[in-house]
């Protein structure tokens, strides 16, 4: 059998585009990681490349190179020739796991991941457990299962936050449009307090908010793993729910505030290949995106800090959202923003998924970026996805450096209610 079918195959066209030079190699991170040829972005592109030859089969070594990419996308950035390797790897994962076996381990994995992780209450549920494990120790659980109770997120109060938001909440002053705000699964259940600072900064600068309870989740897990079937599946779920939002008046925009999930929505297009998803795909923002076109309105106050900025791989490299978070750390007075001086574009090894299911690869480049981090002298991180905050806080205090992180609209907010209160004191 053919490696590929013509369901979604990779794109031959995309693959000629590569010319070999090798500017990629030092931005990939399991290169950088082991310098194999194989393990680069060109030398997948190669192997993609024999399995659109008909006679080529999928072969085990092919799928141990296509799982080992992280599909950061920092090969896209640095690429000089623009090839699009993003729309490659994303089209070879679902083929991978319609034509390679894996072993029964792989598979039960891979289930208890897309059964738990897209599912709010059954994050929920799993809360407790997680919490008694961490205390008795995870050293007897397996290896894969303690790597997850290692890296589940922390809520600050060690309990979760309630998981509604406010469907709707009106713009403060003259409105400015009309915008609705995903609630995903891992951000809604372990990062309440990202979404509660979004609603309240978008309102204080004039926008109305609608935020669906549905979907669960965007499906970008699943899209990133490969389960192709169920991220289409969420995907017609979402569109669906931001459409019927508001009463059905068409938003202005949908804002996002994870990384991972804006990427993934700004996809749906390739994805579902249909009108409707592409005019979906042309409304997300990130928020900082979002804010980062707007004149502020809302009177910032100081918020005395050393911020080290850490790019999120799905907001730099897949969306080319740069700029506008740091400009917004930059507005908030007081607040001293850093950067990395280090392989500042390679991937922190969170991935969606592959810290769970490449946990070597993944804890190398997690301690190699927290141990960076540290370097820059930073009271506190700011990082705009909830898994890159989840992989960093378990480095950062496994190398007994433990220091907060916070979503770039936390710190926002946290400037507008300074600014408020020296109002009120005023």
């Amino acid at each position: 059998m053919p490696a590929f079918d013509l369901r979604r195959a990779p794109e031959q066209s995309i693959v000629d585009d590569c010319v070999h030079c090798g500017f990629c190699l030092d931005s990939c991170p399991t290169y950088v990681l082991w310098g194999l040829e194989a393990d680069s972005p060109r030398g997948r592109i190669l192997l993609i490349n024999d399995g659109l030859n008909a006679d080529h089969p999928m072969t085990d070594e092919m799928v141990t190179h296509f799982d080992r990419c992280l599909g950061c996308m920092a090969c896209v950035t640095a690429c000089p020739s623009g090839v699009r390797y993003d729309r490659l790897i994303e089209r070879v994962r679902p083929q991978v796991e319609r034509h390679h076996r894996r072993t029964p381990a792989e598979r039960a994995l891979r289930k208890l991941l897309f059964e738990t992780l897209p599912y709010p209450k059954r994050l929920t549920a799993m809360l407790p457990m997680l919490a008694a494990t961490r205390r008795v120790g995870v050293d007897r659980l397996p290896e894969r299962l303690a790597m997850l109770a290692r890296v589940a997120p922390r809520p600050p109060s060690g309990r979760p936050a309630p998981l509604r938001v406010p469907e709707h909440t009106p713009a403060v002053g003259p409105p400015r449009g009309r915008v609705g705000m995903l609630l995903g699964c891992v951000q809604r259940v372990f990062y309440a307090d990202v979404h509660n600072a979004t609603v309240r900064v978008l309102a204080a600068e004039g926008f109305e908010v609608f935020a669906p309870q549905l979907p669960d989740c965007c499906g970008a897990l699943e899209m990133h793993g490969g389960a192709e079937s169920a991220a289409a599946r969420r995907a017609g779920e979402t569109i669906a729910a931001f459409a019927a939002a508001g009463g059905g008046e068409r938003l202005d925009h949908v804002v996002v505030s994870a990384a991972g999930c804006g990427s993934a929505m700004k996809d749906y297009g390739d994805l579902l290949d249909t009108d409707e998803a592409r005019r979906f795909s042309e409304q997300v923002r990130d928020v900082s995106e979002l804010l980062g076109s707007i004149e502020p309105r809302a009177p910032r106050g100081p918020v005395p800090l050393r911020v080290v900025y850490h790019d999120a791989c799905h907001l730099a490299h897949a969306q080319g959202v740069r700029a506008q978070p740091r400009a917004l750390l930059r507005g908030i007075p007081e607040l001293e923003l850093l950067e990395v001086g280090a392989e500042p574009d390679v991937c922190c090894g969170s991935a969606g998924i592959y810290n769970l299911v490449e946990p070597e690869a993944a804890a190398e480049l997690g301690a190699r970026k927290a141990a960076f981090l540290i370097e820059t002298g930073a009271e506190a991180i700011a990082a705009g996805n909830p898994g890159c905050a989840a992989q960093l806080d378990m480095h950062l205090r496994e190398l007994h450096h433990p220091l907060p992180i916070h979503h770039p609209i936390e710190l926002l907010a946290r400037s507008l209610d300074a600014a408020a209160a020296d109002g009120a004191r005023g």
